[in-house]
């Protein structure tokens, strides 16, 4: 519900009136003092999804919105029309009104000081929960990390023309992910040295072999935390479980980042940042996306969005959108050589699995880090998980696979393997009425189910990996 505070001036009266009188809204005129003895203040009440539609018939009465409304939220109305209203707009999908978006966005907005410290401590929060590999943990680093309040109020600050609030909004993103990196940074250089955590290889970690490159499904998410982000923000409910999706794309993977520089995986910490600039990108892309196809626009052509002060100002800031084009290139095509090689890893993986002599074996996941390319780096390991039901050996399927795998990419991968075995009991329900303890099931993912061929699968070349650990 709005409770609604309009400036007519004497002139305008009627017509604007006239307006809320074709819509059926009761309101209340209310005579000003002797400063502004020639206009009258209006008020009214109004369900929140009929705020759009009666200030459009305002508007085209001859209200003049900057002179003085104000739009204020009400608990419950009781006028002659009003169950009328809540019934006409109850189905209509109304957004906020351009004011109202701006002031909510700047609402969600943080002081950099608080942010910093949020980012820091949500930052310490992944990094002990990606280390303990901890998905509750981890999800508790997301709920209290404040990154949606700079990625909407950017969005809305591009969709309205309000330079200020986008270049504001930027550069708080850039300092919450750098805080984020360098703290994860940090807090795992001091774990580590004082040995805090045991020297294990990071990328055995599930949170974290999770979050070593970008792929398909890490865009996905953060294109829709992104355009879910905008969507809400739009509405007139609450954002907070938003701004975990948001969270949920970035700060795992600039902890992960941050860890994986201090164990030595260079490559697993490229994988990393690069699907942090990726999510924050599409983020950014889609709430902008989405606001546009909701129909925000500025009010009029504003020049002033893309005009500068000095030529020092207009040079800096083309380089800074040269930079970012730039950015926003190399981790397209990055992304998109990594989607299409593990498209690839996953057929050919199939296809070797598809031989009568593999009948047992079920393909449950692919795992890959991230590859440079242009002959930097270009090693790359892939650990392949498959379920088996019983104890029976195949010392040549990672050879096979590596084989496949060589003669169809370019990267000439190391590969492991790493199997899951479980037993199914074979009773009847006599048997079991008799022995209870007959019947059981046993999962087992000990290191003895893995097969480490990545280097020696290779009988040609040795290759030099960074070997990733067995997946849980």
């Amino acid at each position: 519900m709005r409770l609604i505070h309009v400036l007519i001036p004497d002139e305008r009266r009627g017509p604007v009136l006239g307006a809320l009188d074709s819509k059926e809204i009761d309101y209340a005129v209310l005579e000003t003092d002797e400063r502004t003895s020639e206009q009258v203040l209006v008020e009214f009440p109004l369900p929140s999804d009929g705020v759009g539609d009666v200030m459009d018939a305002l508007n085209d009465a001859g209200l003049e919105e900057e002179k003085y409304t104000v739009m204020a939220t009400a608990e419950t109305a009781s006028t002659p029309n009003m169950e009328r209203l809540e019934n006409r707009y109850s189905d209509d999908f109304d957004p906020l009104t351009r004011k109202e978006l701006r002031s909510k966005a700047r609402d969600m907005a943080h002081d950099r000081t608080s942010f910093v410290w949020m980012i820091f401590l949500s930052a310490i929060i992944a990094t002990a929960g990606l280390l303990l590999d901890s998905p509750a943990i981890v999800v508790g680093s997301m709920v209290i990390a404040p990154m949606v309040g700079p990625v909407l109020t950017a969005s809305v600050g591009a969709v309205t023309g309000d330079r200020e609030m986008l270049a504001d909004s930027i550069k708080l993103q850039a300092i919450g992910l750098g805080v984020a990196v360098v703290s994860a940074l940090a807090f795992g250089y001091i774990l580590r040295t004082f040995s805090f955590v045991p020297q294990l290889r990071i990328t055995a970690l599930g949170q974290i072999s999770s979050r070593v490159a970008p792929s398909l499904l890490t865009v996905a998410v953060g294109l829709a935390a992104g355009s879910a982000s905008a969507f809400g923000l739009t509405t007139k409910g609450p954002t907070s479980l938003i701004g975990v999706m948001i969270a949920a794309a970035l700060i795992p993977a600039a902890a992960t980042a941050g860890i994986a520089i201090i164990w030595g995986f260079p490559i697993v910490a490229a994988g990393s940042l690069v699907l942090l600039l990726v999510s924050l990108i599409g983020i950014n892309a889609a709430a902008f996306t989405t606001l546009r196809y909701l129909g925000y626009r500025p009010n009029g052509f504003e020049p002033g969005l893309w005009q500068f002060d000095s030529r020092k100002q207009t040079a800096t800031v083309a380089v800074g959108v040269a930079v970012l084009l730039l950015v926003v290139g190399v981790t397209t095509f990055a992304t998109y050589q990594q989607i299409t090689y593990q498209q690839t890893i996953n057929r050919e993986v199939s296809s070797v699995l598809q031989d009568p002599a593999y009948a047992n074996l079920t393909y449950v996941q692919t795992s890959t880090e991230y590859a440079f390319s242009g002959g930097l780096l270009e090693s790359e390991s892939v650990t392949v998980t498959i379920s088996r039901t019983s104890d029976r050996e195949y010392p040549e399927l990672a050879n096979r696979l590596q084989q496949q795998l060589n003669a169809a990419t370019s990267q000439n991968p190391s590969v492991r393997v790493h199997f899951v075995d479980y037993e199914t009991a074979n009773t009847t329900r006599e048997s079991l009425a008799a022995s209870p303890s007959a019947a059981y099931s046993r999962s087992s993912k000990g290191s003895s189910g893995s097969y480490p061929t990545a280097s020696t699968a290779s009988s040609s070349t040795p290759s030099t990996f960074s070997p990733l650990s067995t997946l849980m």
